[in-house]
């Protein structure tokens, strides 16, 4: 039988309204992330910084890069905690350039610390996002994406014994974006160490695959050059064979575990 909550998770659509508690919560966080970058700013020696900016294209991209690039050696522990304040800041509010911060990492710290970075900072952000939409992000999923809701309330719900292969799967494929899955997960009842585990495995394929390329940084000459055909190709293949391992292996270890009582 269908729980009540189950039923009809997508209510009222209604328009994007914040309580006053709402508000302060979000105020609060945007505030935790502002200091802890006025923080990094106060500790690094001075200098001329306007070159510091969210990059929105390959150029602003490579201007940082260079920049940042004669920094890293000395003010490392500096340069790793803005590189992380600001991606995880990025994920939590749904600001687009993230892949521009994967491409970075990439040219900054090279592939192993790079992929590393990228996956922790990507996953403590889509934590963050996570507990901020359980909080207040309701009426703004209900707002942005009404059907979309419904349609992956309706997919976890008949999925429910196998959440963890699903989860991988659209992690692991361009299914549904990032940020939506971000958002929505909570509201449609996904347990967040599912939610954690298919994230932390599921990005690490795309992470991969954008770092590397931020070695080269200069022979890009656009975002669409990082997922062609064979890479996306490459992904949906990885997300239909990885999530059946899942199971099986689980189905495997639960046999396991029954027999040894």
């Amino acid at each position: 039988m269908e729980k009540k909550g189950d039923m009809n998770v997508v209510g009222k659509m209604g328009k994007f309204q914040l309580s006053f508690w709402e508000l302060g919560v979000f105020t609060t966080v945007v505030f935790a992330f502002l200091s802890g970058l006025l923080c990094v700013y106060l500790t690094m020696p001075a200098s001329d910084y306007s070159f510091l900016k969210l990059p929105r294209n390959l150029q602003d991209l490579q201007i940082l890069r260079d920049h940042l690039e004669e920094y890293t050696s000395d003010y490392t522990a500096q340069v790793l905690v803005g590189y992380c304040v600001v991606y995880i800041f990025m994920q939590t509010f749904m600001i687009p350039g993230t892949v521009f911060m994967s491409l970075l990492a990439g040219a900054l710290f090279g592939v192993f610390k790079g992929v590393a970075l990228v996956v922790f900072t990507a996953t403590a952000g889509a934590s963050s996002c996570y507990f901020l939409s359980k909080m207040i992000g309701k009426p703004l999923a209900f707002t942005l994406w009404p059907d979309k809701v419904k349609f992956f309330q309706d997919q976890v719900s008949k999925r429910r014994k196998k959440l963890l292969n699903y989860m991988l799967f659209l992690r692991l494929t361009p299914t549904l974006p990032n940020t939506f899955i971000n958002v929505a997960s909570p509201i449609v009842d996904v347990p967040y160490h599912t939610f954690f585990l298919a994230t932390v495995v599921g990005l690490i394929p795309a992470a991969y695959v954008t770092v590397r390329a931020g070695l080269a940084l200069g022979e890009l000459r656009s975002v669409g050059d990082l997922y062609d055909f064979n890479s996306i190709a490459t992904l949906f293949l990885i997300g239909i064979v990885s999530p059946d391992s899942v199971y099986r292996y689980s189905v495997i270890l639960r046999a396991a575990t029954e027999g040894d009582k």
